[in-house]
């Protein structure tokens, strides 16, 4: 039998390394509903735009006979790739090699991507499948994760980046995930906790299986850990395609604009309609934006958490955008913990990357009770605040109903630096509701007397005018040019410059 040639050799390697864990593996992975580390690369990158680096990388453990096994690529697939023609750097954890378990050198295999991608100003996507430290490699493995951290700090704020959860991700595995900007889970296949189910048992003797406890829903719906949920792998990658389209590459760059298709001039007479004539009767707040955006194309975040606030993105004008909306169907759209901490991340988040912050406000304050105060209301609504009041990018708001209280200043008021402030007829700017405001102003008056004192408080206080006269509102807008006004404010916002004082970074009451 001849000898392989140099290129049979690097092709029969090069195929071993395509097979990770083996057919066996694979198969299990296929029926256990997920996809391979590569199927999920080809789904999220352009056709053919993916180029692998360190496919021939093998652990350097040599206890508890591991160096009997040494496969290529060590358990992650790492490389850079195109998304509608823009770079994209990828790491992608392999659970058919070991679990997926981090190594010292697949660590450093995910390291050398997130080096390079701060060196290019590219994103950095995370395919997270894994059972977490390679136990057999002790303090390495947990260094390796460290080091991922510490570049996952460094990177933050500065380029994008994805975490897409798409098969187990336990104990210190979770952090890395967590200090990236967006998390993607899917039901039923991926999970997330600190301490798993059997710990939990032994300590504190509580029975809970892991998809309540650290499942797709769970993280979406009451913890708010995670951002979107997906029905499979497929669904999730494409779910970060789309999401990307609304992100620019680093945090020096614009966000990518697309040739805006739709009338900057539409006009919606349907929104002249929508607010309810009775102040306290509900309506949806996606019936104002929905018209008001790009082909009513809009990408919401953190859907199932905290659904008393909207947030997510949108275009106008072919421009991302990142909108913030109180939800006057869901608890009448107060400001809570969890609505305050939701909105100020993702303020937070779009200020960091240049997309401009359009606001629409129908707030009758925070929600009071012992539940809140105990939990930091204060603490956590001055996060909101604070988001708004740091952001720099243009900051536009649309009062179309209640902005009562200090829940009016939060949301990005004139006062804390909006650019452009407009108001409905049918806003009411006030301390306090009309009622609430008579009972104290005024005692002892009969019923008549005192509904006449409440529609002679509506008229004067609870009403745009007010704030219109002091400059506070820069103009009241007929609900059907909402659409134009804000395209206008955009064009006019779009050079807009704002230095902070020197500073080393602010102190977010957290």
């Amino acid at each position: 039998m001849l000898p392989k040639s140099k290129i049979e050799i690097l092709e029969e390697k090069s195929q071993l390394a395509e097979l990770g864990g083996g057919q066996l593996r694979i198969d299990k992975q296929h029926k256990a509903g997920r996809l391979t580390a590569r199927e999920r690369i080809d789904h999220l990158f352009d056709a053919g735009t993916f180029v692998e680096i360190d496919k021939f990388v093998t652990h350097r453990c040599t206890d508890f006979g591991m160096e009997n096994t040494k496969p290529l690529g060590d358990g992650v697939v790492t490389g850079y790739g195109k998304i509608e023609s823009r770079l994209m750097y990828v790491f992608a954890q392999d659970f058919t090699v070991a679990g997926g378990s981090l190594s010292r050198a697949n660590a450093d295999k995910i390291i050398k991507i997130m080096d390079l991608a701060m060196k290019m100003g590219a994103p950095v996507i995370g395919l997270n499948d894994s059972g977490g430290a390679r136990i057999q490699e002790g303090v390495e493995s947990l260094a390796g994760y460290a080091d991922i951290f510490y570049r996952n700090v460094r990177s933050s704020g500065v380029i994008p980046q994805i975490s897409a959860i798409l098969g187990p991700c336990a104990g210190g595995a979770v952090y890395s995930p967590a200090i990236t900007d967006f998390i993607l889970m899917v039901k039923e296949t991926s999970f997330m906790f600190v301490t798993g189910p059997d710990v939990i048992k032994t300590v504190t003797n509580e029975d809970v299986t892991m998809e309540d406890l650290g499942g797709a829903m769970a993280h979406n719906k009451k913890s708010g850990v995670a951002h979107f949920t997906a029905d499979d792998d497929e669904q999730a990658v494409m779910m970060i395609r789309e999401l990307m389209s609304f992100i620019p590459s680093n945090n020096m760059e614009d966000p990518p604009q697309k040739i805006c298709t739709d009338d900057l001039e539409r006009l919606e007479p349907k929104l002249d309609k929508i607010i309810p004539e009775d102040p306290n009767k509900p309506y949806n707040m996606f019936d104002i934006i929905m018209p008001v955006i790009d082909n009513n194309h809009f990408l919401e975040v953190q859907p199932h958490y905290a659904q008393n606030i909207i947030v997510g993105f949108a275009r106008i004008a072919g421009k991302p955008v990142g909108i913030v909306a109180n939800q006057p169907s869901v608890l009448a759209g107060v400001l809570d913990i969890a609505s305050s901490t939701k909105a100020a991340r993702f303020v937070r988040f779009c200020d960091a990357f240049n997309i401009p912050l359009i606001t629409f406000e129908d707030v009758p304050g925070f929600l009071p009770g012992t539940a809140q105060e105990f939990g930091g209301i204060i603490k956590h609504g001055a996060k909101l605040l604070y988001a708004f009041a740091e952001a720099t990018v243009p900051k536009i708001t649309i009062i179309t109903r209640k902005a009562y209280g200090g829940a009016y200043d939060v949301m990005s008021s004139k006062h804390i630096g909006a650019d452009v402030n407009y108001a409905y007829p049918t806003a009411e700017i006030a301390v306090m509701g009309p009622d609430g405001a008579v009972n104290i102003i005024y005692r002892n008056l009969s019923e008549e007397e005192r509904k006449e004192k409440v529609i002679e408080y509506r008229e004067n206080f609870a009403s745009p005018y007010k704030a219109a006269a002091l400059g506070y509102i820069d103009e009241i807008i007929y609900p059907h040019e909402t659409r134009k006004k804000i395209v206008q404010a955009l064009e006019m916002t779009k050079n807009k410059t704002d230095n902070t004082p020197p500073k080393k970074h602010g102190n977010i009451p957290l």
